[in-house]
């Protein structure tokens, strides 16, 4: 099989990803934070590892501001709800992920209003003034993306922070798809809110994923219960992590996830961006001359674009091309990819598109079976046209 849906998960996981998982049911295997003999106590090292490599990847001012949720829907539902209150305003992009839409949608319910901000693909000077032209005397909040999860449309979001905090304004970053392909610089960009998955670029294991912030203490909880401090409180902690970390941890995913950022840290985010991008420019050629096959952007470069391609083949439904595909043993996804605002922007919300997401482990030949692929649906499908 060749697995070109790292959009949705990284697969294979390093070996030293698995290696981790596995060292945890065998050296820390009792419950971190919850009792003081020893297995505990190197459960609780393991875990404090995680958060202090986290701070230092994303440059977090502490492994404090890392709190570890179930996923990247988890870290936004945390900001979106724990933050916002009825009367409240928030700007947000035309590309985003459901996972910011239907809590958006959800809020609105209670007096919560938003705009979508019109997005530009290759004009970031457009796009931050379209940011800064939706924004209205009670915004409390800008939430978007870093990169498009079908088109790969990357967005400034270094430049979107700086303008929203000259209005006192927070913002909260979408890194679903960004985090260990992109640089990203919590100190320098000065985003409030970094949510992240732990199981896409940075190769940790599924069920893993992190809201890195100075203002954890801040938020409303959606989650109450045991943190293994303060045992007497009957509210929740005040104190960041634990007022975010209610119950159990997933201790092998942890382990797992640190064992993922250090293999991406041992290749470097932007020679991964640029390894990627570069076999997504040379399948954005081969696609080019096949006639049929419908591209929506430009070829992708590093400036604009994080490594993923969605396309088309001209007389097919999305998910018929993704069928096929697939009984040619290439693994990748079609649909509407749980984004229908980033089907929208693009006119594709009737047919949805076929998304390619490759990772540090695939090879041009990978590209070139898929092209392979490609003209061979086509040329039974002419085949069977007469």
């Amino acid at each position: 099989m060749i697995y070109l849906d790292n959009a949705a998960t990284t697969y294979p996981k390093p070996r030293s990803v698995q290696t981790a998982v596995v060292q945890a049911f065998q050296r820390w295997g009792a419950n971190p934070g919850r009792a003081g003999h020893a297995m505990a106590m190197a459960s609780s090292q393991e875990m404090y590892r995680c958060r202090n490599i986290a701070a230092d990847f994303f440059h977090a001012p502490g492994p404090e501001c890392v709190s570890f949720t179930l996923n990247c829907t988890g870290a936004i539902n945390y900001v979106l709800k724990g933050l916002l209150k009825p009367g409240d305003h928030v700007v947000t992009s035309c590309i985003e992920h459901n996972a910011v839409m239907r809590p958006l949608h959800e809020l609105e319910k209670t007096g919560v209003t938003f705009t979508e901000v019109q997005i530009f693909p290759g004009d970031n000077d457009k796009t931050v003034d379209a940011f800064r032209y939706a924004f209205q005397e009670n915004t409390r909040l800008v939430i978007c993306t870093h990169a498009s999860n079908v088109w790969g449309i990357r967005l400034p979001v270094e430049r979107i922070a700086a303008l929203a905090h000259q209005y006192e304004i927070p913002v909260a970053v979408d890194c679903a798809q960004s985090a260990g392909v992109l640089p990203i610089d919590m100190a320098d960009s000065k985003i409030d809110y970094l949510c992240i998955a732990g199981h896409k670029g940075l190769y940790g294991p599924m069920g893993t994923g992190m809201l890195i912030t100075p203002y954890g203490s801040e938020l409303h909880t959606l989650i109450e219960g045991g943190t293994g401090t303060e045992s007497m409180l009957e509210e929740q902690p005040s104190g960041a992590p634990e007022r975010l970390e209610s119950g159990t941890q997933n201790m092998p995913g942890i382990a797992g996830l640190r064992a993922g950022m250090e293999f991406v840290q041992r290749h470097g985010v932007s020679k991964i961006h640029s390894y990627e991008i570069s076999l997504l420019q040379m399948l954005y050629s081969q696609l080019s001359k096949i006639d049929r096959v419908h591209l929506y952007l430009p070829m992708p470069d590093t400036r604009y674009f994080a490594p993923v391609l969605s396309f088309n083949i001209d007389g097919m439904q999305s998910e018929e091309a993704g069928s096929r595909l697939n009984g040619y043993g290439i693994a990748l996804r079609a649909g509407l990819h749980c984004a229908p605002e980033a089907h929208r922007f693009m006119g594709t919300l009737e047919c949805g598109a076929v998304r390619v997401c490759p990772s540090v482990f695939t090879t041009e030949a990978d590209i070139w079976r898929l092209v392979d692929a490609v003209k061979r649906i086509l040329m039974k499908k002419s085949g069977a046209g007469h």
